[in-house]
């Protein structure tokens, strides 16, 4: 596989092209919007500035991960010649389906397609298409080129080889491969979001502050960010999607999301990205104040 496709430009996506073109791989990075793209070729040139600085990459190996990737605007366009498409949309059901129903009449009949989803099925997303035993899930962490997993969730129909195949791929990433099976939250957000909703229910019950439960578990647990700062970095209304679809998909109350969460993202209080979740974020200042609602 040498021609990856990458659809989103958002955090995840721009990450995500990042490691591939950083590995030699020619990338296309696909978004409806050019600022969009502009955006995110510029969060790439940054962070691959910062390597450069820290020594991790030479000059010649950053200008050279750059000239490897091609943005477009136009799916079809972007696609035609993949042999791996990664789809980093917003995590919203219908908006996947309809994607990889786009990618199922696009993309070549041999080309593999995977989703970035950390928690949609990848079994309801492979049915959509005519090759679900070719669709298969590639979960990322962020920051993608620093963080070393990669979650493999196999579909139902998900074919053996298909899977051997990104294992093998993602290790030429650098990345560690941990191979799961398709059942909500899989591992990493099965175990992790129950731990942030509790944080949050902490909260609201008035048993500590912010930045007691963020330090307790940093300093008791070894965490190296608390839950609290953890959920701002995800994005609030990501841990709430989550937490839906781990609550709708098994059915126990355990997984409901605490209210004060429904309460912030309905707000707009979405975490570091709208400025404002559990600690405020301002002028692009990495210094964390509680926000004013919880001093």
């Amino acid at each position: 596989m040498k021609n990856i496709s990458v659809i989103g430009a958002g955090t995840m996506g721009n990450g995500i092209a990042h490691a591939f073109a950083q590995n030699g791989f020619s990338v296309k990075l696909i978004d409806v919007n050019q600022a969009q793209l502009d955006k995110a070729i510029q969060t790439i040139t940054k962070n691959l500035d910062r390597q450069v600085t820290k020594g991790t990459v030479t000059a010649d190996e950053k200008n050279t991960a750059l000239s490897n990737i091609k943005t477009v605007t136009e799916l079809t366009e972007g696609v035609k010649k993949a042999d791996l498409i990664v789809e980093a949309a917003t995590e919203n059901v219908e908006l996947k389906l309809n994607i990889f129903r786009q990618l199922d009449i696009a993309a070549p009949a041999n080309a593999i397609l995977a989703s970035n989803t950390s928690s949609i099925s990848i079994t309801k997303i492979a049915a959509v298409t005519q090759r679900p035993e070719n669709v298969i899930g590639m979960h990322f962490m962020n920051p993608v080129p620093l963080m070393k997993l990669v979650e493999v969730i196999n579909g139902y129909a998900t074919k053996k080889e298909v899977t051997r195949a990104i294992v093998e791929l993602s290790k030429t990433l650098n990345k560690v491969p941990c191979v799961v099976n398709d059942y909500p939250g899989f591992i990493a957000n099965r175990i992790l979001m129950p731990m942030i909703n509790e944080a949050i229910y902490s909260l609201f019950e008035g048993i500590a502050g912010v930045e007691e439960i963020d330090t307790i578990m940093k300093l008791g647990m070894a965490h190296p960010m608390g839950p609290l700062q953890l959920a701002d970095f995800i994005g609030l209304d990501v841990c709430l999607s989550i937490l839906n679809v781990l609550h709708d998909g098994f059915g126990n109350p355990k997984y409901a999301p605490c209210p004060l969460l429904v309460n912030m993202v309905m707000a707009g209080k979405s975490g570091v990205k709208s400025g404002e979740g559990f600690y405020s974020y301002s002028g692009g200042s990495k210094e964390l104040v509680v926000s004013a609602q919880f001093k």
